[in-house]
């Protein structure tokens, strides 16, 4: 099959969350199935910045946005160790900026016209690049007019006729909802905004867009497929995923081995694997250690988070749990990441009161991340919600014991230790369901237990180690998704 990838980030151009892991991945494992596939993003400053060698083309375009014509061009590029083109959208006053779509605190201003373009630049590079394309796959809001335009564009765009589409969403949350006054910019007619197509509670909405026009949806773990289709984690748009349940298929993403490996990894203190972890593991905690300013106790467990400070991560469960056993004593913390201003605060406090036991680093560092997942015992995970999740899965190839909410993604990855899972050697971390501070405890309290057993964490460990969550999995669920969408509406 010739397939299409548009999406606003891909590792190594650039990430803001998992969707730059999976368009980073997805693609070559796609092409080492026998697909032929493109990948067009667009030239942010940091994918520009990134130290990936890029070149020009001739080719140069002009969309009309909003009465005027923008000029673009497309650049192009490679993804590391593949034959899979990536073709970048250049617009300077679109791209050029410090951030891919917000900076201090607030979403660009004009992110509609931003993503307008970039959804017709796709189009345009189908036309230069690609004219046999059989399949678009859209990643989350930001493309989520790309199968509208594939369904509804006609003239030059006749040539789409044929061309199917799949929409996948990495965080419902985020829907690209703005002012109705903006319609005019996509270059749709009016007809279009309605309650069926593209208007949502009066205002035009790009996830809504993709979920009504895409021939198949997809998400990123199957629970999390069925969460959305329920109020709760809806987000408004419960209905819409309900009406369209037949189309919508749940694959779990997938971590990339290469880069995601103790074995092979050089940015931590000593390599280890499945076999020889016991070796190798304690050194990257003592160095761990050091590094974070911890007493060097290789028997105090020590637990770690990496990511997002945010509510939906349970940063305001952990507010309550990292101080009472910091108080209680006989654990470590290493904490990772950025977010909001509360838990920057709240943890920095923690950090000042508790220097022999939290350690915290409010910054973003990849090298840190797996110096962390190699070198920590447990990693916690309370999230509210979580589409997939990926750093309970880097977490079990490192021996790092996850302790997660059961939900989403991390219901489907981490099967809690139980008599009955230990029994069956099934058990691969610790979960919990109830969203509350005594839940996490709980579970936390199961894991400390557990760690002191060596003959249950041995085999706790071992159980994560050897399991395989690489992307050739998803990559051939997405292959017979692909092949069932052609079929299904009739292009093949």
């Amino acid at each position: 099959m010739k397939i299409l990838f548009a999406a606003t980030e891909a590792v190594p151009f650039c990430k803001t969350g998992g969707l730059g892991d999976v368009c980073g991945a997805l693609p070559i494992e796609l092409a080492k199935l026998g697909h032929e596939v493109m990948l067009v993003i667009p030239a942010f400053r940091r994918a520009l910045d990134s130290g990936q060698p890029i070149e020009p083309t001739n080719e140069h375009f002009s969309i009309e946005i909003g009465g005027r014509d923008v000029a673009g061009r497309f650049l192009k590029s490679h993804l590391p160790d593949s034959n899979v083109p990536v073709y970048l959208v250049e617009q300077h006053h679109y791209y050029d900026r410090p951030e891919l779509y917000r900076q201090s605190g607030a979403d660009y201003a004009d992110n509609c016209e931003r993503f307008v373009f970039f959804c017709r630049a796709v189009l345009e590079a189908i036309d230069r690049f690609a004219p046999d394309t059989q399949l678009v796959h859209c990643h989350d809001w930001q493309t989520g007019l790309l199968p509208v335009y594939l369904k509804v564009l006609d003239g030059s765009a006749a040539s789409l006729e044929r061309v199917a589409s799949v929409f996948t969403i990495h965080n419902l949350a985020y829907q690209g909802s703005f002012w109705h006054l903006d319609m005019p910019l996509t270059g749709l007619d009016w007809s279009y905004f309605n309650h069926d197509q593209l208007e949502f509670y009066g205002q035009l909405n790009f996830m809504k867009s993709g979920l009504s026009f895409a021939d198949s949806l997809t998400t990123v773990s199957p629970t999390y497929a069925k969460e959305i289709q329920a109020a709760e984690l809806g987000c408004g748009l419960d209905g819409v995923l309900r009406h369209r349940a037949d189309d919508l298929h749940g694959i779990i993403n997938g971590v990339d081995y290469n880069e995601w490996n103790p074995d092979t990894d050089r940015r931590i203190a000593a390599s280890f694997n499945a076999n020889t972890y016991r070796e190798g593991k304690p050194l990257c905690k003592a160095a761990l250690q050091r590094e974070m300013n911890l007493p060097q106790a290789f028997g105090t467990p020590l637990l770690a988070i990496v990511g997002r400070l945010a509510d939906q991560k349970g940063f305001d469960l952990l507010a309550q749990v990292i101080p009472q056993t910091a108080e209680r004593g006989g654990v470590q913390w290493a904490i990772l990441g950025t977010g909001e201003p509360q838990y920057h605060e709240q943890l920095s406090e923690l950090a000042a009161r508790f220097p022999e036991r939290v350690a915290v680093r409010l910054e973003f560092s990849n090298d840190l991340a797996h110096r962390i997942e190699a070198g920590a015992d447990m990693f916690v995970m309370p999230s509210r919600y979580e589409p997939c999740g990926l750093n309970q899965m880097y977490s079990l190839r490192y021996g790092t014991v996850p302790i997660v909410r059961s939900t989403g993604g991390l219901a489907d990855t981490i099967t809690n230790t139980t008599p009955e899972t230990l029994a069956n050697r099934t058990a691969n971390g610790f979960s919990f369901a109830d969203y509350s501070a005594d839940a996490l405890m709980h579970a936390v309290d199961r894991a400390l237990a557990a760690y002191h057993e060596e003959e249950t964490w041995r085999q706790i460990v071992s159980t994560g180690m050897r399991q395989d969550w690489s992307w050739a999995n998803s990559a051939r669920q997405y292959s017979e998704l692909y092949r069932d969408t052609l079929e299904r509406v009739n292009l093949v």
